[in-house]
Order: C-alpha cells, then sequence, then structure tokens
C-alpha cells in the first residue's frame, strides 16, 4: 500500500506572545504547540509551518493558497472586542478565505472565522463552558462529523460564542446551551470547518486550564471551593494518564468519545480525510 500523500498544513496561532508565555509557563507549550503534536499524533503523513494572525504576519495570499489546509488554534481572544489583535485575526482569516485554501478553526478559530465571513461574536450569557461540552447534537449529515454517534461529549473551555453566524454558514452541531457547536462557514473561494469545542486538546490540557481557572468555576457555582474545582481537574488528568478508569469516567460522565484520543479528535481527521480527497 502507497503512504499516504504528505499534507502541506499551515497551523496558526491567536494567543499574544504573554498568553503564550503564560501557557507554557503552565503546560509547557502554547496552544498551537500542543494543536501541531496532536495533528502528528493523529496522521503522520503532515508537514507543519506555523504562524501568529495576531501578531502579524508576512505571508501571502498566494503564500496561503500552496498550502493544501490551514488549522487555527484555540486561544483567549475575544473576537467581539475592537483591539488590534482582534482585527488582524479578522484580516488574516479574511485572506485566508480570499486564497481558497480549507480552513479548520477550534474555538477561537471558530470565532475568528466567523467575524471574517460577516458574523458576529459575544461573551457567552452562561459564562464559561469548563471542561466538557454535553450532549453536542449534529442538526445536519456533514463530513466533519462523519463518525459521531446521535449525541456526544467533548473537550471544551470558551467564554465566547458565535451570536450571528455569517452569510454562508452552516450549523450542524449545537447544545442546549451553546447554538453553534459545529459550522461550515463558505466566503468567497474559500470554506471552513469549525467547532466550539476542543478536539485537539489532550484530557490534562484540559485539566491545566480547569485548574488555571477554578476560582471563576467557583464564583460561576460550577464548584463549591476552590479544593472541590482543584479534585475534579485531578480526575480528569489521571484519566489522561490511564483512561481505562471506568469509575473516574463514571464519576465525572464521559465516555469513548472523550476517552480515546482518535475518536476525542474526531473532527480533526475527518478535515485532513477531505483534504485528501480534494
Amino acid at each position: 500500500m502507497d503512504p499516504p500523500v504528505t499534507l502541506s498544513l499551515l497551523v496558526v496561532a491567536s494567543e499574544t506572545p504573554d498568553q503564550m508565555a503564560d501557557r507554557r509557563r503552565r503546560s509547557g507549550q502554547a496552544s498551537h504547540e500542543t494543536f501541531a503534536g496532536t495533528l502528528r499524533q493523529l496522521d503522520d503523513g503532515v508537514a507543519l509551518t506555523e504562524t501568529n494572525c495576531v501578531t502579524g504576519t508576512d505571508l501571502s495570499e498566494a503564500d496561503l493558497a500552496r498550502h493544501d489546509g490551514i488549522l487555527y488554534a484555540g486561544s483567549p481572544i475575544q473576537m467581539h472586542e475592537d483591539t488590534p489583535e482582534v482585527r488582524a485575526a479578522a484580516a488574516f482569516a479574511a485572506m485566508a478565505f480570499a486564497s481558497g485554501t480549507p480552513s479548520f478553526g477550534s474555538c477561537a478559530g471558530l470565532q475568528i472565522a466567523t467575524a471574517a465571513a460577516g458574523g458576529t461574536t459575544r461573551a457567552r450569557p452562561e459564562g464559561l463552558e469548563a471542561g466538557f461540552a454535553r450532549g453536542i447534537v449534529a442538526l445536519a449529515d456533514h463530513p466533519m462529523l462523519a463518525g459521531r454517534p446521535c449525541s456526544w461529549d467533548a473537550p471544551a473551555m470558551h467564554s465566547a460564542e458565535v451570536d450571528r453566524p455569517a452569510p454562508g454558514t452552516t450549523v450542524v452541531a449545537r447544545t442546549p446551551d451553546t447554538p453553534v457547536e459545529a459550522a461550515e462557514i463558505r466566503c468567497g473561494p474559500g470554506v471552513h470547518w469549525g467547532v466550539q469545542y476542543h478536539p485537539e486538546l489532550a484530557l490534562w490540557e484540559i485539566a491545566d486550564a480547569l485548574e488555571s481557572k477554578a476560582d471563576t468555576l467557583v464564583a460561576q457555582g460550577m464548584a463549591e471551593d476552590e479544593a472541590a474545582a482543584k479534585a475534579f481537574a485531578r480526575t480528569v488528568r489521571t484519566l489522561d494518564a490511564d483512561p481505562s478508569r471506568r469509575d473516574l469516567a463514571w464519576q465525572i460522565g464521559v465516555g469513548a468519545e472523550v476517552l480515546d484520543r482518535r475518536r476525542r479528535g474526531r473532527e480533526i481527521v475527518n478535515f485532513l480525510a477531505h483534504l485528501r480527497g480534494r
């Protein structure tokens, strides 16, 4: 059997230098760096380069068109705010759409593409969605979700969401609290597959994020106190090290769609398969 065709992928960071430094102190790597690691785990036929859409890039539309795919990592960027970083991210995504290169984004990536295509985002009325998005359901038969069951959970950590989808958007999944959990956005010659959750994250990364947001979880009434929030995070971290711990999986209510690396990354696997089938 012939080896798979190598895909040329551009991994796009959307963290500021300070945000990258903070995440590296906490987790060892910036968000786009762990995203790149996940891509290599899921598919050994990828060649990766990196850029940052909020600090400025010297890449042109023609440069983007040379890649098979563009993937946006998550970040704390708030696309409903008017900041230089937000404007830079939207301008980059508009250029990506114009290049015609297919793109995929998780969390902030979906919001960046939405803003670039003419939609809007907002602060999430319910506050932080932390740990896992529960009870995601598909609204359309879409190749991004191929292989997902009728309802599933996924790692999630976000305080903003899509408010008004851009023209050319098909919403393909939602939860009761998050009306746009997954969507396809068509803008000009470009198409973006995006999810509000995090198929790229390992469970230890979710544990790190929960620990860093322990005070917020308490303030939102999601944990009795910081000790309880950090105990939940420790359970998630233990499951990362040993997914066979059925007792812990039962206690926090997660199954194979969360615990299995490839099933957790289903949307990314499907996007890479889509690129190879073009």
